[in-house]
Formats: structure tokens, C-alpha cells, sequence
């Protein structure tokens, strides 16, 4: 009986071990999956402050153009504003805080699309080889931007496979690690600014989609002082 009590507590005792070498394992893996999302999600943040910095010197060069549009630099620099303004900690990516980081940084970039946009409009500034040199690091920069977040959703969906399959699900409620929020931009904002350098510089945009574009821009026009 004694022998057959012993070998029971055995038993018992060596599934406590395997369960706590088990623990220490999933423990040890989320930590090292958790501090992935976190150094991705800091490459993303700091991509996007690249092109913030490049933007002050865009629109400085831009107001070089006497007749460009003051409301369009407007909405660049107050975007701009907004964008740099909010930052995530690393510690607490909530689904609110990422959401609203992206939609600070999707307003942005439309503002930048706008921008560019209306640059065909004024050969002279598109043959400006110091705005042709920013447009140069902004596509760079937005490259990089688009690198780093699809880094930083696929860093996300290795964790949460992670954080909810058996039996690493069990230990990760009761450790506190809880699915990540991916980097899902709306589609609307998602896109790059336009950047084509085109074959324009120093001609006519007569030939641009629309074709258009001229019509009635004088009366939106104001001197950037």
C-alpha cells in the first residue's frame, strides 16, 4: 500500500514539474513575442516622425511659389500638427489608441496627397531641385512606412496565434497577455501621397488625369507671405 501511495504522489509530482516547465515555457515565449510587437511598433512610430520632419521643409519650399494655395499648406501643417502630437506607448496599444493613431497619421497623409497633387499645377516648383530632392525622401519615407507596419501586423498576428492556441491560451489569461491590435488603416487614408516626379518638370500639366485641374484655381489662390 505504502509503495503504491508513494508512486501515486510520484505521478502526481512529476505532472506539477512538467506543468511548471510547460508555464515557464509559454511564459518565456509570449514575453519574447510581446517584446517583438513592441520593437515593430516602434519602428512604425518612428517612420511615420521621418516624414513629419521632412514636412517643414516642403512647405517652406512650396510658399517659395508666390501664388500656391495657402489653404492647402494649412491642412498639411495642421495635420502635421495633430499626427506628431499623439503618440503610443509601446505598453498600452489599445485598440482605441492604435485607431486613433492611425487616423491621425491617414489625415496626414491625405493632406500630403492633396499637396503633391496640386504641385502640378505650378511647373516651376516641380522643376525646383530642392523640391524634387524632398519628394524624393518622402516616397523613400513612405516606403518605409509601409514596411514597418506590415513588420509590425505580422509581428501582431504571431503573438495572438500565440496568446489564443491550447494550451498557451490557458496561462496567457492568467499572465495577463491579451490579443494585439494590427495596423488596419482605412482604406481611404491607406494610401501613399502621390509622389510622381513625372515628365512635366518645367511643362505644361495639360495632359493630367482630368484635365481639369487649372480651372478656377486663381480664385483659390493666395499669396504665402
Amino acid at each position: 500500500m505504502k509503495s503504491r501511495g508513494l508512486i501515486i504522489v510520484a505521478i502526481i509530482a512529476f505532472i506539477v514539474l512538467l506543468a511548471g516547465c510547460g508555464g515557464c515555457n509559454t511564459y518565456n515565449s509570449l514575453i519574447d513575442k510581446d517584446e517583438n510587437v513592441k520593437n515593430k511598433w516602434g519602428a512604425v512610430q518612428s517612420q511615420y516622425q521621418r516624414r513629419a520632419d521632412l514636412i517643414p521643409n516642403l512647405v517652406n519650399t512650396v510658399k517659395g511659389e508666390a501664388s500656391f494655395e495657402r489653404g492647402t499648406l494649412n491642412d498639411v501643417v495642421n495635420a502635421r500638427a495633430r499626427a506628431t502630437q499623439l503618440t503610443v506607448n509601446p505598453d498600452d496599444l489599445t485598440p482605441e489608441k492604435v485607431r486613433e493613431f492611425q487616423q491621425a497619421q491617414g489625415q496626414l497623409s491625405q493632406a500630403l496627397g492633396r499637396l503633391l497633387m496640386v504641385t502640378e499645377n505650378y511647373p516651376n516648383l516641380r522643376a525646383n531641385e530642392a523640391f524634387r530632392n524632398l519628394q524624393v525622401q518622402l516616397e523613400g519615407t513612405e516606403n518605409r512606412i509601409t514596411v514597418a507596419r506590415n513588420d509590425y501586423n505580422n509581428a501582431v498576428q504571431d503573438y495572438n496565434v500565440r496568446v489564443r492556441r491550447f494550451p498557451a491560451n490557458i496561462f496567457a489569461g492568467m499572465m495577463g497577455f491579451s490579443p494585439k491590435t494590427p495596423f488596419e488603416a482605412d482604406p481611404g487614408t491607406r494610401n501613399a501621397p502621390n509622389v510622381d516626379f513625372g515628365n512635366n518638370v518645367g511643362g505644361s500639366n495639360g495632359n493630367n488625369a482630368g484635365g481639369n485641374t487649372n480651372t478656377n484655381t486663381s480664385s483659390s489662390k493666395d499669396s504665402i507671405k
